[in-house]
């Protein structure tokens, strides 16, 4: 009903607005209007109801016997009809202001409209619109469609506006929440390296420390052996009176020191002279100290063919059979 009260504002009648739009099968305000304005001085079709007084008898005259016609009495009764339908009233008049309705819906909404409450019956018809009104009710029509069509773009331009701000909020959202994201997981690998480095850092100072006490203990070696001719003269001198023997072992040469090579994944090769007593996992931090390969990897000879094992790199180089000199090639740790 919203479209026929907007009808009725731009002063078309009920009766017409309501006929508009079921013709228009409800479309909106702007076909129904059109239609009105295209058909401002029909009548709305319907039943036509109307009350035909009389009968052919009584339309005819009576004729008398002397010949004369005779009025019948239907006709007087046809002329007091006509008299008292001239007087019915042709429309609503508003006592307040003076205006004319043409039908109870009209008077309801003018005053509604206006708040005026003095109406009464008036003889007097509406007349229909000259073309002069037309037009002035036509350019006044076109302007509130128009005042309406502009108050529907500015609000769906508001409406647009407001879900652009959403969308630039939602993304704005979207790319801090993002940025948090990586900074989390940028802090996390920052940490994760300094745990690494820390780790790496500890485990030199661990080789460095056993390479220290390798060497000291090597020192002491070499001191100890540096001592043991002089005490074997002394024992000499001793025993010089004593009938020599009639022949003489010679003590097999004992290796303090071997010579290693080994023989890198990209070919080049690492020279280093280890203690005989020094673990193979000494010559591996060696190499990673040498290569900075923070990769896992394994070392083998070839002549005799050896992989060594995990319980390998926990024996001396002397037990491993790497004395006086060996070759070693480091291979990938997945190496049977």
């Amino acid at each position: 009903m919203g479209d026929i009260q907007m009808l009725l504002e731009m002063g078309f009648p009920k009766d017409k607005a309501e006929y508009a739009m079921k013709v228009t099968n409800y479309k909106g305000v702007e076909p129904a209007m059109e239609w009105l304005l295209a058909h401002v001085d029909e009548d709305i079709p319907g039943d036509v109801t109307g009350n035909t007084v009389g009968t052919s008898g009584a339309n005819n005259a009576a004729t008398t016997d002397s010949g004369q016609v005779e009025a019948p009495a239907a006709e007087t009764a046809t002329s007091s009809s006509a008299i008292n339908q001239a007087s019915e009233a042709k429309s609503l008049k508003c006592e307040d202001c003076g205006k004319l309705c043409k039908d109870q819906g009209e008077l309801e909404f003018h005053a509604a409209k206006t708040g005026h409450k003095n109406f009464s019956e008036s003889t007097e018809e509406k007349k229909p619109l000259t073309e002069e009104e037309k037009k002035r009710q036509l350019a006044l029509i076109e302007e509130k469609l128009k005042q309406k069509r502009l108050e529907r773009e500015e609000r769906e331009k508001a409406d647009a506006m407001e879900r652009e701000r959403n969308r630039i909020k939602s993304g704005k959202d979207m790319t801090e929440a993002r940025k948090r994201l990586e900074e989390l997981e940028m802090k996390k690998l920052v940490e994760q390296r300094k745990r690494e480095k820390a780790e790496e850092k500890a485990a030199r100072e661990r080789v460095k420390a056993q390479i220290e006490a390798d060497k000291a203990r090597r020192k002491l070696s070499q001191q100890t052996q540096n001592m043991t001719p002089i005490a074997s003269q002394g024992f000499q001198s001793v025993t010089s009176t004593t009938p020599a023997e009639p022949s003489i072992k010679i003590p097999s040469k004992e290796y303090t020191q071997t010579r290693i090579q080994i023989r890198l994944q990209d070919g080049s090769t690492l020279t280093e002279t280890f203690n005989v007593k020094e673990q193979l996992s000494a010559v591996r931090v060696f190499i990673q100290m040498k290569t900075e390969n923070g990769e896992p990897f394994g070392l083998m000879t070839t002549f005799p063919r050896k992989v060594f094992t995990v319980e390998d790199y926990d024996k001396p180089l002397d037990i491993l059979g790497l004395v006086p000199s060996a070759v070693l090639i480091m291979t990938k740790a997945n190496v049977a």
